[in-house]
């Protein structure tokens, strides 16, 4: 069975995959002063009763991933395993001015984004989590660039942090986009907020794609991340919800690096 790995500025995916279907998942806080032997028993803890015979980890904390590797040496010694890192084989041609900016979580949901829905031609990919990541996805796979923006929860803390009598919230949609209170206004202009800035932002690449690519039948806009669930039936533009898109996209570079 292979491990998968996705190691984020706020949370850790781990799934458990037999061959192409994914069995269990687990999403776990991300530390970044944890040490190798803290991350092994936080992994150990969670894939006990299953044999693992590969590993595959994807990372946007050098700290965490410095010390997992510490880890994989002393723990995953007798399995392949494949980090996605420069001089990794994942098929997506990076067509960026500094490739070297491109964080390995964006390769890997290009990789599955186009594996899923390449068939229909150009796809973008929002990925709501400590950022919110608009990645556009050519017709024949390539990494074309995108958008960032800051993620739900930190604008929420930040907003909270910097006004003395506004709070932070939960994170629901509210009974309407008028808010009758400052707990709905705030959910209000959160959710719709949000909501409208991604639609706004997929219609402008959508417009730009169309340029680029006159004869591409079809954008997919595909939404993954923790935090995508606030947004979906809000957002006028997500088509599609993927939430293991991740941990599909380092399945398939694993497979490359067979």
């Amino acid at each position: 069975m292979l491990l998968t790995v996705d190691i984020g500025n706020t949370n850790t995916v781990l799934g458990i995959f037999h061959e192409d279907e994914l069995i269990d998942s687990w999403r776990v806080k991300t530390d970044a002063r944890d040490t190798a032997d803290e991350i092994w028993l936080q992994w150990r803890s969670l894939i006990t009763g299953y044999t693992i015979s590969g590993l595959a980890i994807c990372s946007t904390v050098p700290a965490v991933l410095r010390e997992a590797r510490t880890m994989v040496n002393s723990y995953f010694q007798d399995i392949r395993v494949t980090i996605i890192e420069p001089g990794v084989k994942t098929g997506v041609p990076l067509l960026v001015d500094n490739p070297k900016e491109i964080g390995a979580d964006r390769i890997v949901n290009t990789l599955a984004a186009h594996n899923l829905y390449g068939k229909d031609g150009a796809a973008i990919v929002v990925d709501f989590g400590t950022s919110t990541n608009l990645d556009v996805v050519s017709p024949k796979g390539e990494f074309l660039g995108g958008a960032l923006a800051p993620g739900i929860e930190i604008s929420v803390e930040a907003l909270a942090a910097r006004a003395a009598q506004l709070r932070k919230v939960e994170l629901i949609k509210p009974k309407s986009v008028i808010g009758k209170n400052t707990v709905e206004a705030l959910q209000s202009g959160t959710i719709y907020g949000f909501a409208g800035q991604v639609d706004g932002l997929v219609n402008r690449i959508a417009d730009e794609l169309e340029d680029l690519y006159p004869n591409n039948e079809k954008v997919s806009v595909i939404a993954t991340g923790g935090l995508a669930p606030l947004v979906l039936g809000i957002s006028e533009t997500l088509e599609f919800h993927e939430p293991d898109l991740t941990l599909i996209g380092l399945r398939l570079v694993h497979e490359r690096n067979g």
